[in-house]
């Protein structure tokens, strides 16, 4: 059985590395992307949703990002001031809204997503392809654990 760390070890646990991990690689985000584009953090990882998965509800946005729904919904407002984004009554159920990036949403998805590979390149360069494999998998196995946990009741 693990224990949970001593609080003088969190630095060293996993979970704190990961944490610091996504800090790190998201604290760049509003210097190079964010300002350019006047795009916040979450309405970047809205729009790679909504871009690699149109018409999703705003309730899949939040499971498929792991954001809470509130910071989803103003998320959504944001992209919707800059035009970058579409609401559709869903016709199987009209108290259900689909989403969808608009022309000008289409077009800085394609623009950031270019920025992120790049990104994303330098900040895996020194990984191996095969380790870069491990992760992946290791993190899928996560995900999947971290959503079973959060659909149990506390």
């Amino acid at each position: 059985m693990t224990t949970a760390p001593e609080p003088a070890d969190l630095p060293d646990s996993v979970f704190f590395k990961l944490v610091r991990v996504v800090n790190l690689t998201a604290r760049p985000f509003q210097q190079r992307v964010g300002r350019q584009h006047q795009l916040t953090l979450n309405e970047w990882r809205t729009m790679a949703v909504l871009g690699t998965r149109p018409g999703l509800t705003a309730t899949q946005v939040a499971d498929l990002t792991g954001l809470d729904k509130m910071a989803v919904s103003r998320a959504l407002g944001g992209l919707q001031r800059h035009k970058r984004l579409h609401r559709h009554e869903d016709p199987t159920d009209l108290r259900r809204t689909r989403l969808y990036l608009s022309s000008i949403g289409k077009t800085l998805f394609a623009t950031v997503k270019a920025q992120a590979r790049e990104r994303e390149a330098e900040l895996f360069a020194g990984v191996a392809p095969d380790e870069l494999g491990q992760l992946d998998a290791i993190l899928d196995k996560l995900i999947e654990s971290v959503t079973d946990h959060a659909d149990r009741p506390a």
